[in-house]
């Protein structure tokens, strides 16, 4: 049986004053205006906003669970103690700082108010809020992602009992694996810090094979010499073919994850 969903349009209308109180339920908002306006304790739960524009106004206490922000403006409002759960925007004019004010409490609605929020920022070229958006995602995930199989909450522990509880481990820990490595793509600097680890790696294998453990400067040799190695300048007879493919491995894996860094930052601009 397909029912009527008795969504109300309000097409091309001025809002003026503050409202309190009132009940704007499963509404289609359509080139709706209001600047420098207030709204307290408003239910605007499921509502459809579709090139409206807010601006200057403050939203105290109202609910958005479910809207759909949609080609419009809501640049220099504020919003304190809303809810934005299972809230979507696409080519919205909106503040970044929403993200400090406006995340669910849960880490998996949190991950999603913060991606769709990325996309939205993305879509605009709004790098600066863009990045923000990211950070705050990542975050979500990882504890989502950690809360999958360490979690006592109930709502986790119904949906991951038993096996999947087992095998959410293994996500969790690709994702601190990729965290550590290279910061899930956002972090030049942590893929440097890991090039270097390899590189004392490489010196220790180095000093085993051809040095004198118990010496400093057959560390230091090595140390030196190793970018060389890396780069299949330099090829050791000592060293065997195993280990001259991990090189192999390592140095592509590396210098893929160097340029999807790169092209990343290029794409943001």
């Amino acid at each position: 049986m397909i029912k009527d969903s008795g969504r109300i349009q309000v097409i091309d209308k001025i809002i003026d004053g503050t409202i309190t109180e009132e009940n704007y339920h499963n509404k289609f908002f359509l080139r709706v205006g209001s600047k420098a306006d207030r709204y307290e304790n408003i239910d605007f739960s499921h509502t459809y906003f579709d090139h409206c524009y807010f601006r200057n106004c403050v939203f105290d206490s109202c609910n958005f669970n479910g809207c759909k922000f949609i080609n419009s403006n809501f640049l220099s409002s504020t919003f304190v103690g809303c809810n934005f759960d299972y809230a979507t925007f696409q080519n919205t004019q909106i503040d970044k700082e929403i993200l400090d004010s406006g995340c669910p409490g849960y880490s998996n609605l949190k991950l999603k108010f913060a991606r769709t929020l990325r996309k939205n920022f993305q879509g605009l070229g709004d790098a600066e809020s863009t990045n923000k958006a990211i950070k705050i995602e990542l975050d979500a995930k990882k504890h989502h992602l950690l809360k999958r199989w360490k979690s006592n909450e109930s709502y986790y522990r119904k949906k991951y009992g038993g096996w999947n509880r087992f095998l959410a481990f293994f996500p969790w820990f690709r994702f601190k694996m990729e965290e550590f490595i290279w910061g899930n793509g956002e972090s030049t600097i942590k893929l440097i810090r890991s090039a270097f680890l390899f590189w004392v790696v490489m010196t220790i294998v180095d000093v085993s094979y051809s040095g004198n453990l118990n010496e400093i400067s057959s560390y230091w040799s090595s140390f030196v010499k190793m970018p060389q190695i890396f780069l299949s300048i330099e090829k050791p007879h000592d060293y065997s073919n195993i280990y001259l493919s991990i090189i192999f491995i390592v140095r592509i894996i590396a210098f893929g994850l160097f340029m999807s860094i790169l092209l990343k930052r290029f794409n943001k601009r």
